[in-house]
């Protein structure tokens, strides 16, 4: 339908806009601006038909949620690939499955089937998946404990080792023989080593090995030689623990892999719920209803409001076309409302074209093959 000029001269773009920030998803606010009516009759009824079932479903249910679904497509297609994902797109896989998964359970409660039931049907849960991803990564910059009983057994003995570090140090900073030398009285960490702040000029006087200077130069870091073995004994565990936490990872890709297209094809389920969802939203915003179309050139328009005027301030009209005649010539005073109405029976054609439903009760709108509009002085 070559209509893109018309759409925008109706202001369709507006309501479009209006729409996508009711979708909670990218993806979704996307396609919603990039709807088209369509001037296929029972295209048009469909798309209806399943904004008719989302408002239903969520004035009788609540709407349900697409938490912070992202788009996961460019890591599935790596994984699968053989590439390792990082912990974020780990992440972020795991919040779409919990979104599937929480999906699939809200629609549970209606028990027929209808316009959507293809779409929800389209999306499947994958428990065992999300809790094994929830479980083994804690944060986008850390694998849980729980990932695997190597690393837990790992973090054990740098965790024993570090405690048996910090107990020779902090005998050494306590002590009468070293106490007078140190900057300050702590342990800290130099080079991935635990080490003890020297006076420069004392740093003969401990014996160990220099690892840092501070900017000023007065405080030496060294590492007293009774920690040096368990030091180099925690260095070669925490490169244990990175080679474990590769091999997780790249074993939660390659499961992950597995799934992909299945997790594609509800990501693309789901994306589509979201917009038809929105429509619904938007309709209960704007006190919408759904309207009657037909392919018969016939319009009726009761208590019509324009969705981009201040619901406090628009007057509903009437407007009637199509039946006893069908050219309708609209008179009156400049502010009287005249292009408002000529707009609007052309915005709300393309709206329910759209799938979407009007402000205003009972109407009866039609779907045509083209929809042309001069507006002559521009008005908004």
């Amino acid at each position: 339908m070559s209509i893109s000029k018309h759409c925008k001269v109706l202001e369709l773009d507006r309501v479009l806009n209006m729409l996508a920030e009711c979708a909670g998803n990218q993806d979704a606010a996307a396609l919603a601006r990039e709807l088209t009516p369509t001037a296929d009759f029972c295209e048009a009824e469909r798309l209806l038909a399943e904004t008719d079932c989302a408002y239903t479903l969520t004035c009788r249910y609540g709407s349900p949620s697409f938490g912070m679904m992202s788009n996961v497509k460019s890591s599935l297609r790596r994984a699968q690939a053989g590439a390792s994902l990082s912990l974020r797109e780990l992440l972020n896989i795991g919040e779409n499955l919990r979104v599937y998964r929480s999906l699939c359970e809200w629609r549970s409660r209606a028990d027929d089937r209808d316009a959507l039931s293809n779409l929800f049907e389209g999306i499947t849960p994958m428990r065992r998946l999300e809790e094994k991803l929830n479980s083994s990564i804690a944060s986008e910059d850390e694998v849980a404990d729980g990932a695997s009983a190597e690393l837990a057994a790992i973090r054990r003995k740098i965790r024993s080792a570090e405690s048996q570090v910090r107990e020779k140090l902090d005998k050494i900073i306590r002590s009468a023989q070293y106490s007078k030398y140190l900057q300050e009285a702590i342990v800290t960490i130099r080079s991935g080593r635990f080490v003890v702040p020297v006076k420069l000029e004392h740093r003969a006087n401990v014996p160990g090995l220099v690892h840092d200077t501070s900017a000023s130069g007065a405080t030496v870091f060294i590492e007293p030689m009774g920690v040096v073995e368990t030091n180099n004994e925690i260095r070669v565990l925490h490169a244990d623990e990175q080679t474990e936490i590769e091999r997780i990872i790249a074993a939660l890709s390659a499961e992950v892999s597995e799934y992909a297209d299945s997790i594609i094809v509800s990501y693309d389920c789901a994306v589509e719920l979201c917009l038809i969802f929105a429509k619904a939203k938007l309709a209960i915003d704007m006190k919408a209803s759904k309207p009657i179309i037909n392919h018969d050139g016939i319009i009726k328009l009761n208590n019509a409001r324009h969705p981009l005027i201040d619901s406090k301030k628009v007057v509903p009209i009437n407007v009637s076309l199509g039946v006893d005649f069908d050219t309708l010539v609209i008179t009156g005073p400049n502010t009287g409302g005249k292009t408002v109405t000529l707009k609007m029976v052309g915005l709300f054609c393309m709206m329910a074209m759209c799938g979407m439903f009007v402000p205003a009760k009972r109407a009866c709108l039609s779907v045509f093959e083209e929809i042309y509009c001069d507006i002559g002085d521009a008005q908004s």
